[in-house]
């Protein structure tokens, strides 16, 4: 199979096939399909398409991948939020007096609370949005999680409303998420997504096993409030641009009361509860090497795209079914400063001082996270400076402390920790030459 092809990998069509031969696949020009696996036909595979979910025969010369997503500030999921602007501000915008043109704002009056601003019938009706505990509501029976809920509800239902929601109205200079995603081949159905159990909890939401057109996923269901949806939009265009063996494949986004990430399913789980489970007699050191290498190569890759991943650390390492380290969760990767809000959600225990003082960030200060990596490895899934708290650990480090080498820890391998904990950023290895040591080793155990 060429290299660039791999079952389980989403494709766009290049161009029409809307009178297929006996075993293949109908399709028109930017059609997602899905490779399943090699033909005994050279040059051809079984896919499956997405828009009808049948599967069948596709030549290799007929597909391109998905171009990625720009990161870009103005996209929005909620291209129709037009955040604090007054009620005579709202009708400015809704002026063409067209039916179901609408847009939400903040409410003046009442702090905390949302107004849905619709066109109908040459007026424009005002509707408050109560917030109540965690649900939004405009009348007692209807109740939603999020605004992007209550918008898909109402596009849908007229409800307590004069009209159904049928246009949305842009704030200026935004862009919609949902159009960028859906041209580019990244938008997914919902209809084709099958949510399992819960195998995780992040900030914003649950991770979920599940299926999609029958292949195994994993799905980051997110809360879509306000300040979360950017971030989230913003890990999903970096995750768009990259490919990697060892970093966790983005398959698509599902708009379905929110946002659901979904991703190659990671059947092992993270790596800390993974040596914490099997410990020493399950995993050998050499297979230590092995993860340690595989995570390297992918941080290697992130830098030479000059990405800062920020969170590098054994619970965002996740491991295949083959065994293969895959780095996860980019939700801080950044080129830039952190805002004040992402700085308060910082693992101070991974973070460089640099970082924690000055709120410098480079692929220097992932290099220090790799250090805290390597010495949870050895430890087998411990977590770093065990007997410390968060503030103890701060005020230490950034003087000058330095975790001592976990038990059984080999001397080679705690030099390569220290060294990633040089206090001048610059003296630390790159990515490249902390790999280039960890295949000598891996070829001397060999």
């Amino acid at each position: 199979m060429p290299a660039r092809f791999a079952p389980g990998m989403q494709y766009i069509t290049r161009t029409d096939n809307t009178n297929p031969k006996s075993q293949e696949l109908a399709f028109q020009k930017g059609d997602l399909v899905t490779i399943i696996s090699t033909s005994q036909k050279r040059g051809w595979f079984c896919a499956r398409h997405h828009p009808t979910g049948l599967e069948g025969l596709i030549p290799a010369n007929v597909l391109r991948e998905r171009p990625a997503i720009k990161v870009d500030s103005r996209l929005s999921l909620m291209p129709w939020f037009h955040g604090s602007i007054s009620g005579v501000q709202a009708v400015e915008q809704l002026q063409t007096k067209e039916n179901g043109l609408f847009l939400v704002r903040e409410s003046i009056r009442h702090p905390g609370d949302y107004v849905l601003c619709v066109s109908h019938q040459g007026e424009v009706v005002h509707y408050r949005i109560h917030r109540i505990e965690n649900t939004l509501t405009i009348d007692p029976i209807q109740k939603f999680r999020n605004l992007i809920d209550m918008i898909e509800f109402y596009t849908i239902h007229q409800g307590v409303l004069s009209t159904k929601l049928l246009k949305p109205k842009p704030k200026q200079g935004t862009k919609s998420a949902e159009e960028e995603l859906s041209k580019a081949g990244w938008l997914l159905s919902f209809q084709r997504l099958t949510l399992g159990k819960k195998i995780g909890q992040g900030e914003f939401g649950d991770v979920l096993e599940g299926e999609y057109m029958g292949q195994p996923v994993a799905i980051k269901n997110i809360k879509c409030d306000i300040t979360a949806t950017n971030s989230f939009l913003a890990e999903t265009a970096i995750m768009t641009t990259l490919k990697h063996k060892n970093l966790v494949n983005l398959l698509g986004v599902v708009l379905h009361n929110g946002l659901y990430i979904v991703m190659e399913f990671m059947s092992k789980g993270n790596l800390g509860n993974y040596l914490r489970s099997r410990g020493r007699v399950s995993v050998p050191p050499q297979q230590l090497i092995f993860f340690c290498l595989d995570v390297a190569e992918g941080m290697e890759y992130l830098e030479e795209k000059r990405l800062v991943h920020r969170d590098l650390a054994a619970r965002n390492i996740l491991i295949s079914g083959q065994g293969t380290a895959k780095v996860s969760d980019f939700g801080l990767s950044q080129s830039k400063l952190l805002r004040k809000d992402q700085c308060e959600r910082l693992p101070i225990k991974w973070t460089a001082p640099e970082a924690l003082l000055h709120n410098k960030f480079s692929s220097r200060s992932d290099v220090w996270s790799f250090g805290i990596f390597l010495w949870e490895v050895y430890a087998y899934g411990r977590g770093p400076y065990p007997s410390m708290t968060v503030k103890e650990v701060y005020e230490r480090v950034c003087n000058g402390y330095r975790l001592e080498a976990p038990e059984s820890c080999p001397c080679i391998i705690y030099s390569l920790m220290r060294s990633c904990w040089e206090d001048d950023p610059a003296k630390r290895p790159s990515f490249k030459k902390l790999k280039e040591k960890l295949e000598k080793l891996k070829a001397g155990n060999q």
